[in-house]
């Protein structure tokens, strides 16, 4: 019997949970390399591990999965790789602001500025004073953002014809192609809940268009992340937004990487000045709120504060007769 002990949280309604224990051996000849390293030994060699954690029976398809690990900086409280249901992510920053309150739940820190080492960069968090046992705010420094590439057309199949629409190709951990729903070339199409079914599949067309012409982000970076915005309900933030993510599932929160994408992109159109608040509200109506500083060479370094709350401390079994004890996935 293989056990795994994870710590469930959500952050602004986005579940992630963490392994804290049980979880499989990344070292290399017995060392631990950098962080992305060892995140491509648990690629290679332990996906089923992936699977099992957070696709069902355990999980389900939204809920976003991490690790704890090794970092390479002695100044680091930890490192963490990121995962969902189809594969392995590059930064996570509903995932690091859930972390936080995870690490404090375990004793691991506590009130102050702590640095995170992930696969794409060091990520810093900020806990308060205040704050319940089981959660409450963070704020995370993102790794560097910037916006690829402004009002890139891509045409794609929609509902028995051509659509084609306008949005720009940002990076803020992952990539994203950001589209607004105004204008001749906008989505148009009403965030709201009741749209959900028509917003994913949308979302999932303008992906496939992408990756039909070519459309990358630097260096041939995969775009798995699709981000619609329209008006906010809330008097508190300046834009609702959908976020598609890898696995054709929907963020609850209003996705901190894409929010820094977000940023990113106002930051180069001149809409928001360095240090001016944000607030991004998402689709179920939770919200974060971010500001950034300027870098040279035009990118930014994002601030993003969000509530994220401890929700179950588990035991995963994964007994050897169990013929799903390593997830149900495509294929089996």
């Amino acid at each position: 019997m293989h056990r795994i002990k994870v710590i469930d949280s959500h952050t602004e309604g986005e579940p992630t949970r963490i392994i804290v224990d049980g979880g499989p051996d990344l070292s290399t000849h017995g060392v631990p390399g950098t962080v992305a390293q060892q995140r491509e030994v648990f690629r290679t060699r332990f996906d089923h591990i992936r699977s099992a954690v957070v696709n069902e029976p355990r999980g389900c398809d939204h809920l976003v999965g991490a690790m704890i690990c090794k970092a390479q900086n002695p100044r680091a409280a930890c490192g963490v790789i990121f995962f969902n249901n189809v594969g392995f992510l590059n930064g996570c920053g509903h995932g690091t602001i859930g972390l936080a309150v995870t690490l404090r739940h375990l004793g691991m820190i506590g009130a102050g500025t702590h640095m995170i080492e992930t696969p794409v960069g060091e990520v810093s968090v900020e806990l308060g004073e205040g704050g319940s046992e089981g959660g409450g705010q963070v704020t995370i420094t993102n790794v560097a953002s910037y916006r690829h590439a402004a009002k890139v057309e891509v045409s794609f199949a929609w509902e028995g014809s051509t659509r084609t629409i306008k949005g720009d190709v940002a990076w803020g951990g992952n990539w994203f192609f950001l589209v607004d729903q105004d204008g001749p070339f906008g989505h148009g199409l009403e965030l709201t809940l009741g749209n959900l079914d028509q917003l994913t599949r949308f979302s999932c067309a303008i992906r496939d268009g992408l990756e039909r012409a070519g459309i990358t982000g630097a260096a041939g970076g995969h775009i798995d992340h699709i981000e619609l915005f329209g008006p906010s309900t809330r008097a508190d933030c300046q834009s609702r937004n959908f976020v598609l993510c890898p696995g054709k599932e929907y963020d609850r929160s209003p996705c901190g990487t894409g929010t820094s994408a977000k940023l990113a992109c106002l930051a180069a159109d001149g809409k928001l000045k360095a240090g001016e608040r944000w607030g991004q509200e998402s689709i179920i109506g939770s919200a974060f709120f971010g500001s950034y500083r300027q870098v040279p060479g035009g990118g930014i370094i994002p601030s993003i504060s969000g509530r994220a709350y401890i929700s179950a401390e588990s035991m995963l079994h994964l007994a050897e007769e169990d013929p799903f004890r390593h997830g149900i996935r495509d294929g089996t």
